[in-house]
């Protein structure tokens, strides 16, 4: 099979559309040096890709560093569609269900069904999250490396400052029951609290339309400069 040939495979697509949802926003120059093809061969993924609706493209406004340099480059995001294959197939049903859940006992039933989802996110993660020891980059590393695996698509980025991390997941299994339920978000947020031994805080979800689910986790303190002891 010829390199052309390879290149606009069908199922080199799907390699395209999963590296944008994990590693979303990204652009075509990235995604060709991490699959190894020309920057055109991606680019025919991505027009297929964002043609048919499954992922769509960020242009930043350029700024003063970008003056000079001709238009900015495209950063792609999967959108909902893109990612529907990875979406629980019976996500309709679980919707129905809590409908039916709430309807005859309550919101109490919905807030105890979203603390027992919870404390099953802490205790299925509990075991790899420990084994990484007390530091809180290697303990939240082995914990987007577990739902990874669990098809989150989570990986950690680091942030400017350098003062935090972010767990960014492109991917929920259970992102369109949290669209009606975001009691599921917030249960999941207080599970990576407790996992992390640490304060959290969520900044976008998917289901509420981010590109991406984005916890912040604090991994240092910043520095206060002190104050000079004025002069009497």
């Amino acid at each position: 099979m010829s390199t052309q040939t390879i290149a606009d495979d069908p199922g080199t697509r799907q390699v395209v559309l999963d590296l944008i949802i994990e590693k979303g926003p990204i652009t075509a120059a990235v995604l060709a040096s991490i699959l190894k093809l020309t920057p055109a061969a991606v680019r025919r993924h991505l027009t297929y890709l964002e043609s048919n609706g499954k992922i769509s493209n960020l242009e930043a406004a350029p700024g003063p560093k970008d003056r000079g340099r001709g238009r900015p480059a495209r950063h792609y995001v999967a959108t909902d569609a893109g990612r529907a294959p990875q979406q629980d197939g019976y996500a309709q049903m679980a919707n129905k269900a809590l409908e039916f859940i709430q309807l005859t006992s309550g919101e109490d039933a919905i807030d105890d069904f979203a603390n027992r989802r919870s404390r099953e996110v802490e205790r299925r993660y509990s075991p790899v999250v420990l084994a990484a020891g007390a530091d809180p980059q290697a303990r939240l590393i082995a914990l987007a490396d577990a739902l990874a695996q669990d098809g989150y698509a989570a990986t950690v980025r680091q942030t400017p400052t350098g003062l935090a991390l972010q767990l960014c997941q492109g991917s929920c299994p259970v992102q369109a029951v949290a669209k009606v339920y975001p009691k599921l978000c917030e249960a999941e947020t207080q599970a990576f609290a407790r996992l992390l031994n640490t304060h959290v805080q969520r900044l976008s979800t998917l289901a509420d339309g981010g590109h991406v689910c984005t916890t912040s986790i604090p991994i240092a303190t910043p520095k206060i400069p002190k104050r000079k002891p004025q002069r009497g």
